[in-house]
């Protein structure tokens, strides 16, 4: 079994499209293969907006890492892969940012499975040149092009999606980068979530934060608390620090791998957690924020967590704090509170 997932395993099937190439790794990617890659091409930058993905990157000195919403670093690359992303919003921003940086001539190859909708780049890359696949495995395809025209210029600020929250008394204005969670529209778990929130205090986390919803709504609702949120997504916490500022609100902002760069002393853990990962399913950063949830938090702090009701996070909650009580639940959602 390869250890790389199934785009890379198509990408090292050809590459003699890398060979003499300065390349740019973007998109979905979730290996080493970049790593690898750097063996047969001239050099290679991985630009990702997964904070975690940048960390497992980190070490490995042959490859440059650039982590955030927006790749603003000078480089010679002049030839872009894109690891298809599970939006199509998402992929229209990647190449939108990419062609405007690296310019006319720039060559792109993209991969990914075809179950994500890669078959939308021949149209979305249109505008850009031309793109034709050349290869397809393992549920995957191959896809090599070229920008042959002049790209637009790419300005962060006109991606951002906004509209309003309405909770209680409180209109919210939301903003939102393209493949942030709850694009678009409030949640039904988070409204949930907020409805079974007692008055907080002291220091709160809002751990998954997205675009913002929940960490604005608290800190209107309970304008006393210190507010950390955090997500491991660069275009999540863009969307945030915008969402704050959009609301006059005041909060930290920042990347964390699960609890890598948190502080350790929060009153109150509260979270919608992500239970996706690119197109699968993955509980696992879930379950460690839980499992260690009771190392973060200062004595009698609480735990505060919306999940699909078929989840099995209840035992994980009891074995970390000792006890862990439904508030709340519907067909689809509960609300599960945990005392340190």
């Amino acid at each position: 079994m390869s250890a790389y997932i199934a785009p890379s395993q198509i990408a090292e099937r050809q590459l003699a499209y890398f060979k003499g190439k300065h390349v740019l790794v973007a998109g979905e990617a979730e290996d080493l293969f970049p790593v690898e890659l750097a063996n047969h091409c001239e050099s290679v930058t991985v630009f990702t907006t997964n904070y975690g993905y940048y960390r497992q990157l980190a070490p490995h000195k042959q490859i440059t890492s650039a982590f955030g919403a927006e790749f603003t670093q000078e480089t010679s690359a002049d030839l872009v892969l894109l690891y298809w992303p599970k939006a199509k919003a998402e992929a229209e921003f990647l190449l939108s940012m990419l062609m405007a940086k690296l310019g006319k001539d720039t060559e792109i190859v993209v991969v990914g499975e075809n179950r994500s909708g890669i078959k939308s780049v021949e149209k979305m890359f249109k505008s850009y040149g031309l793109i034709t696949k050349y290869d397809s495995a393992r549920r995957c395809s191959f896809y090599w092009g070229q920008c042959t025209q002049s790209p637009a210029s790419f300005e962060l600020e006109q991606w951002f999606k906004t509209y309003q929250v309405d909770y209680k008394e409180t209109s919210l204005t939301i903003k939102s980068l393209p493949g942030v969670f709850s694009h678009g529209e409030f949640d039904i778990g988070s409204k949930l979530l907020l409805d079974t929130l007692p008055p907080l205090n002291g220091k709160v986390l809002d751990f998954g934060c997205g675009a913002g919803v929940i960490g604005s709504v608290m800190a209107i609702l309970n304008p006393g608390i210190e507010l950390d949120m955090c997500d491991i997504s660069a275009l999540a916490v863009e969307s945030s620090k915008a969402t704050l500022v959009a609301n006059g609100l005041t909060g930290n902002v920042f990347a964390s791998d699960v609890y890598s760069d948190t502080s350790d002393n929060y009153n109150f853990i509260i979270s919608n957690p992500p239970f996706h990962a690119g197109l699968d399913t993955s509980y696992s950063a879930t379950e460690t924020l839980l499992a260690k949830g009771p190392s973060k938090q200062v004595r009698a702090g609480q735990l505060f967590i919306v999940a699909n009701s078929f989840l099995k996070y209840p035992p994980i909650i009891e074995q970390a704090y000792g006890n862990c009580e439904t508030l709340n639940k519907t067909n689809k959602f509960a609300i599960y509170q945990a005392k340190k």
